[in-house]
């Protein structure tokens, strides 16, 4: 029996992450949630147990033996230095330690990693979804045929900022059918009906870190084994849900049909026909990444293509939720009787 505390569990993140808990091995474990005091008393539920949302205090993370951080980035690097010397194991999905020094991306469902977390290892971070999709995708396609060029762009949902964002999102578009002034509190831009590369001064979002932090955990899960990634991020104006359109170039011609075998398999959908196109929406509760192959085939050889694109979905909040969940899994030989042995 472990002791879980979730920090930001009123987050939709933190949500997101107790439900996952809850249909995972760990779903016995005994399971604390933690936020800003604004929110103390709020009341949840665990598995099938009633529970309430406690505020931070000093003695937070003593016998807590993982410590999920899924709040606001600020909520993180104020306590998980605390959450250390208390003895937990620290998993950060605030994206507050990317750039600690010994802090660890992770990714238990890629095939192979280079680097594996030990008892000196600070804390470690369930890598962002879009990077761990983008990974896995580029990680099977490797392995049927050598990528020479990779580029992706990546859709990002309302949710992927918080309740906060989703809310303004709901807002605009009700005062656009109502042509009354659009809120800009949290974009300073508008989002709905609306694709854009970039939101105002003012925004209390920034794409380009977005970008960084996919750009960093894509590095750091591929660690040269897999191709170097273009990639740019665009903000949707959906509430939930990953979309990627990603171009590959392939070193040699490779048969269509092997290319799409290698993306079939565990953690991935792959959709053949049509009718069933990947989609935020067909995405939403799904624990695996949905990906459509399409070639631009050689006309001396329709069978094989050197050209590919992919379009792919994910539920965001529930993939970053599993990837937490197995990286806590992965993390349990250390913690072998609930104690750091």
């Amino acid at each position: 029996m472990y002791q879980i505390a979730i920090v930001g569990a009123s987050t939709l993140l933190g949500k997101e992450l107790k439900e996952a808990l809850s249909d995972s091995p760990l779903a016995m474990c005994n399971i604390v949630l933690l936020d800003e005091e604004e929110v103390q008393g709020q009341l949840d539920q665990v598995g099938e147990e009633i529970t309430f949302v406690q505020a931070m205090q000093n003695d937070s993370f003593e016998k807590v033996d993982f410590a999920f951080f899924a709040g606001d980035p600020a909520l993180t690097r104020k306590y998980w230095r605390q959450a250390l010397r208390d003895g937990a194991t620290v998993l950060d999905l605030s994206g507050a330690l990317d750039r600690e020094k010994g802090v660890l991306v992770r990714a238990p469902w890629l095939g192979t990693e280079a680097v594996i977390p030990d008892l000196f290892t600070p804390a470690v971070i369930p890598a962002h979804p879009a990077a761990l999709a983008l990974a896995l995708m580029l990680e099977r396609i490797q392995l049927a045929a050598p990528v020479r060029f990779a580029a992706a762009t990546v859709l990002l949902p309302a949710s992927e900022f918080g309740r906060e964002a989703m809310d303004e999102l709901h807002q605009q578009t009700l005062n656009l059918l109502s042509f009354q002034t659009l809120p800009r509190d949290f974009y300073d831009a508008q989002v709905a009906y609306n694709l854009v590369s970039g939101l105002g001064e003012s925004s209390k979002a920034s794409l380009g870190a977005m970008e960084g932090r996919i750009r960093h955990h894509y590095s750091a899960l591929v660690e040269g084994r897999g191709p170097t990634l273009a990639l740019q991020v665009v903000a949707a104006p959906v509430f939930h849900g990953h979309g990627f359109s990603v171009a590959l170039e392939l070193d040699a011609p490779a048969e269509i049909s092997v290319l799409e075998e290698a993306l079939g398999g565990e953690h991935m959908d792959l959709v053949l026909e049509d009718t069933d196109s990947p989609s935020n929406l067909a995405a939403t509760g799904q624990n695996d990444v949905l990906v459509r192959l399409r070639a631009e085939k050689d006309h001396r050889n329709p069978n094989v293509t050197s050209r590919v694109w992919l379009w792919a979905a994910t539920d965001n909040l529930r993939l970053g939720a599993q990837n937490a969940v197995e990286c806590a899994l992965d993390l349990r030989r250390l913690r072998p009787a609930g104690t750091v042995q």
